[in-house]
């Protein structure tokens, strides 16, 4: 499984692809499954009524097409989560990043996510994909 960042999820879902590696398109469409933390649903709708993100339609319509009609699954934010994203090195504070990242850990292979922060969790050393040496 892959889980996606928010921003990569809000850019795949706009088909945004020039603002990731170009190579994870075809690795997002070709996984048997994607998946995405409730916390990004959280970041979009958040940054959308503040007007940090133009959405085509409301939040709410939004998430109802960027999820299960685009095989996107929404992933549960559990207890095993919660823990994970507390016991993370205390790399920065900021606790959505880290329930995303816990989110990677517990349900994903991968975490795709261009945030430069995200390479110094020495817990996701192998589990952020990774540019091709050609990008």
């Amino acid at each position: 499984m892959i889980v996606l960042d928010t921003h990569i999820w809000f850019w795949l879902i706009a088909e945004d692809f020039e603002r990731f590696p170009s190579s994870w398109k075809t690795k997002i469409e070709s996984e048997g499954r994607v998946g995405v933390s409730p916390v990004s649903c959280y970041e979009i709708a958040l940054a959308s009524s503040r007007g940090r993100l133009e959405l085509p339609c409301s939040s709410d319509v939004w998430f109802d097409q960027a999820l299960k009609p685009s095989g996107i699954e929404l992933l549960s934010l559990d207890e095993k989560v919660a823990c994970q994203a507390v016991q993370l090195s205390a790399v920065h504070k900021d606790p959505f990043d880290r329930m995303i990242i816990a989110t990677a850990l517990i349900y994903g292979d991968k975490l795709a996510s261009v945030d430069k922060v995200y390479p110094n969790y020495p817990e996701l050393n192998g589990h952020l994909m990774e540019r091709d040496k050609s990008e």
